[in-house]
């Protein structure tokens, strides 16, 4: 069960996630190297200071870190992007998996396609079929 200071970090990811399109980014391109960059990593840790620092201050240390790999492009909508953002980080808490090894096994691709079906489910039965679905794919 996810706590009251995991849930706000939860939604300051969707939120975050929400704000790229705002900023004009390509979502496909941001959550593929956002997943795996140095600031999913201090969200994965158990406490670091980022944590608290707010959607507006993470995405432009993301964005200066790598600005050579982002994009900008065509957003998901918003809904699509909250959603996203809140289940990887409540995917952490849910199963300590790292942002890497979540984003392996469930890219924004799949993210997009299952929002429709998934997103009025509990976080937690939408992680285990999410999981499900990449077992099947192996």
């Amino acid at each position: 069960m996810i706590d009251s200071l995991e849930l706000a970090l939860c939604e300051m990811q969707g939120h975050l996630f929400k704000l790229t399109a705002e900023k004009g980014y390509e979502s496909e391109s941001f959550v593929k190297v956002f997943m795996n960059s140095e600031v999913a990593k201090d969200l994965d840790k158990p406490f670091d200071h980022t944590q608290w620092a707010g959607e507006e201050y993470l995405l432009s240390r993301f964005a200066e870190e790598n600005a050579n790999s982002i994009k900008k492009g065509t957003p998901l909508d918003n809904e699509t992007l909250y959603w996203s953002g809140y289940v990887y980080r409540a995917w952490h808490f849910y199963t300590g998996e790292s942002s890497k090894e979540i984003y392996r096994q469930a890219p924004i691709s799949t993210m997009k396609a299952v929002y429709l079906p998934y997103h009025t489910m509990s976080v937690e039965m939408a992680i285990n079929r999410l999981k499900e679905t990449y077992k099947c794919k192996r």
